[in-house]
Order: C-alpha cells, then structure tokens, then sequence
C-alpha cells in the first residue's frame, strides 16, 4: 500500500467532500453529511480491520494503528506493516507515539464506539478485581509500551535492552582449569543465561564475578579455547561462530587463583 503523508490524507478528506456536495466546506455554512463508508480508510487499522482504538502512530513514517495491534505486531518485527520502513534497529516500540487527535476523531466520527469501548474496559478491569489506573495527559510518548494498563510504574528505571532481541548462552567452566578445594565455590549452579544481543563480553565477566564472588581481572572469557575481547557484542558473537547452530550459545570462562 502505498505511504501517505498526513498533507495527502487531508487534501484527499477535502476532496471528497467538494465531489458529492459539489461545494467547498471549509468556506461554506451549510451543513455537510459524508457517508462513514468513505472515511473508513482512513479511521481503520490496517492490522485488525478495526475502528482505532488507542490510536497509535509511528513516528517514522506516521501510519497509525490500534495500540494493542501494533505493540503485538512488534514483537516479532521492527518494519511497518503498511510501507515496510524500518521503525528502530533494536527498540521499535520507542518509535511510537499515543495519536489523541486521530482517536477523538475517530469517536465523534463513529457513534457509540467510545460508549462501548469504556464499557468493554469497565467490564475487564471488574472480572479481574482490578482498579483501573488512567494516563496522565499530556504524556503521549510510549517509552515502556507492553499493551497492558497504564500504571504509575516509573518507565525511566526499567531495563534499558528489555525489547532488544534476546540470545540464549550456556556458561560453562574450562575443564583446563586446575581443580582444587574451592572447584564448586567457583563452578555457576546456574549455568544458563537469557540477555540482550547488545550485551557484550565484559558485562557477562562482571555477572561472573558478582555470582563467583572474585575480582574481574580473575574472569576470562573463551570460545573454542581463544580469549575473547571485552568489547565483542553477543550478536557479533553469534553471528561470527554460531549462527545456524541451535540455541544455546556455549562460552567457557577461565577463573585465575587469586593473587596473594
């Protein structure tokens, strides 16, 4: 479908209206009546084929859609479904924006679809024994957008690589490293770890050395026994040594005795 600008939509919105009461609106005092059929292009999600609910934009390209149908779409894409632009390399959902123009529109265009919307929403919160917490207004950006109700949750402390893709690793110990007293102290009873593609190899020594309870400099990092650079992302990990093969990815990690 081709990309239309929000210029393009409004010029076409005019001249639809001049072409069936032949005179221009803007201008004339005379009460001008339009099908909602020829406006549903415009007030219709392109996901659900819905009438806007939450209306949502994408700031790249400013294709709006329901909230709940794109925040769902994005999770497993980063295009945009109408024009296949790319919305954010790593974090799509910061690219959308809360559109309260295109949704008061779309209520006082469509009768009885705001009525039945908050009593869709009064229903669901009351089935759950939940109490509903409204947005504060005039904060339209979805920095933390998930699909759930707004709440009071400071979106400023979460995670910062929540909505990045994620990479499945299998920590284990070199089996060169010289056994003695405190083997299991400096073995991970977990072993198992779900993280960020952006996570490079210093952050996994610092979980090393937080969860083993030794210095950095004792941690090393290996795959197939070569040292791996602090600075190396685990994507650039995966792409370069494991891609193709199955999930988990499995680094080895050296502890050096301690210096006395």
């Amino acid at each position: 479908m081709a990309e239309q600008g929000p210029t393009a939509i409004a010029t076409r919105l005019r001249n639809q209206l001049q072409s069936v009461y032949s005179l221009d609106p803007l201008r004339n005092e005379e009460e001008v009546k339009l099908k909602i059929k020829e406006l549903n292009e415009h007030i219709v999600c392109y996901l659900c084929a819905g009438y806007f609910i939450d209306a949502t934009t994408i700031t790249e390209c400013l294709h709006t859609f329901c909230k709940s149908c794109i925040v769902k779409y994005l999770q497993t894409s980063k295009y945009c479904p109408m024009c296949n632009i790319k919305i954010h390399e790593t974090q799509p959902l910061l690219n959308l924006k809360l559109d309260r123009v295109m949704q008061d529109i779309v209520f006082k265009l469509v009768p009885g679809l705001q009525e039945s919307e908050d009593q869709r929403i009064k229903e669901f919160y009351q089935s759950r024994g939940l109490e509903r917490v409204v947005q504060p207004s005039g904060d339209d950006t979805m920095p933390d957008s998930t699909g759930l109700p707004y709440t009071s949750f400071d979106h400023t402390k979460a995670h910062f690589y929540r909505y990045d893709e994620q990479v499945s690793l299998c920590l284990e110990r070199h089996s060169s490293t010289h056994p003695g007293k405190d083997k299991n102290k400096l073995t991970l009873q977990q072993k198992f770890v779900r993280c960020s593609v952006r996570a490079e190899v210093r952050h996994l020594r610092k979980v090393l050395c937080h969860r083993l309870n030794v210095e950095k400099h004792q941690v090393q990092m290996l795959f197939n026994n070569e040292s791996l650079p602090d600075h190396m992302t685990m994507k650039r990990l995966w792409l370069s040594h494991w891609f193709g093969k199955a999930q988990p990815l499995v680094l080895h990690y050296t502890v050096k005795e301690k210096r006395r």
